[in-house]
């Protein structure tokens, strides 16, 4: 009898634990997850992970950080040489007016000999501008080389965000801490920096 008692308790024992150990996992995952950035977090500066590796040269591509728009385009040789046309056109091209991390490093204002990034928001009133990387006569501008207007009140900028004298916009586009990780690049941190 006692031993009966014996292979009873062994068997409620061992059903126990494994019942116990399978739990683990649903326990754990709320508490592993609480250490993820929040949505608030995220919107509050979290830093943004894209992978550019499949941009097209001339591309432009958007993401968010901050809850403001990003842009990142990836410039052909092309439009980088184009850069200098614009010279005389523009209010600030080394960038004095503003503080600028990566001021004189690349002409494209970023870490990348190849990519921009800038922040998507008009510095006049807070506008989308957009892309036009066509250089083409355009209804703003007789002689455009590329870049980006802001339908909203005119403003217009270079390839590399860089502001035009004359336009309500009163700097350039503001280039937000980023790097680069072979394809990966990442807004909101400075490699250096973290």
């Amino acid at each position: 009898m006692q031993e009966k008692d014996n292979t009873r308790r062994k068997v409620l024992i061992g059903l126990t634990t494994a019942v116990s150990l399978s739990g683990i996992p649903f326990a754990a995952t709320p508490f592993i997850a609480s250490w993820n950035p929040s949505a608030r977090a995220k919107a509050a500066g979290a830093s943004v992970k894209v992978d550019v590796s499949k941009m097209q040269y001339g591309q432009q591509i958007q993401v968010a950080w901050r809850k403001q728009p990003v842009f990142i385009i990836r410039h052909t040789e092309e439009s980088l040489k184009g850069l200098e046309v614009t010279l005389s056109k523009l209010r600030d091209p080394n960038s004095e007016d503003i503080e600028e991390l990566y001021r004189g490093q690349n002409l494209t204002r970023s870490k990348s000999k190849e990519y921009s990034v800038i922040a998507g928001v008009c510095t006049h009133l807070g506008c989308s501008p957009k892309y036009h990387p066509e250089v083409e006569p355009k209804p703003w501008d007789a002689s455009w080389a590329g870049g980006f207007f802001c339908p909203c009140h005119g403003s217009m900028f270079d390839m590399v965000g860089r502001v035009f004298k004359g336009v309500p916009a009163p700097t350039n586009l503001p280039v937000p801490p980023h790097f680069f990780n072979g394809s990966i690049l990442t807004i909101g941190e400075d490699g250096e920096l973290a």
